[in-house]
């Protein structure tokens, strides 16, 4: 599992073996996901998928885009989505980013 996170730059997500579901969350969210303050600026404090909404009640019924990459299979990421991974199998996947 990758915790959901942005990434400063264009993403390609290629998926080498196995699978990964992926969630994506539009940048207007931010304040909704809870950045981390310093130096992981770009990383959520909420676990997407059991978000305690007693210490984040803003992350009650975010909308988000789900998909499942497989084997072969790439994905664009734009610059500051947010994203959450969860590999469904023993995976291996490439980032590209410029």
């Amino acid at each position: 599992m990758t915790p959901c996170h942005y990434d400063p730059k264009h993403n390609l997500l290629c998926q080498v073996v196995g699978a990964k579901r992926i969630r994506l969350y539009h940048p207007q969210y931010s304040d909704r996901l809870y950045p981390v303050e310093g130096k992981l600026y770009n990383n959520s404090q909420v676990d997407v998928e059991r978000p305690d909404l007693e210490r984040f009640p803003l992350a009650a019924n975010l909308p988000y885009w789900e998909c499942t990459l497989q084997r072969g299979e790439m994905l664009y990421i734009p610059p500051r989505y947010w994203h959450h991974v969860r590999s469904l199998s023993i995976s291996f996947s490439v980032s590209f980013w410029w």
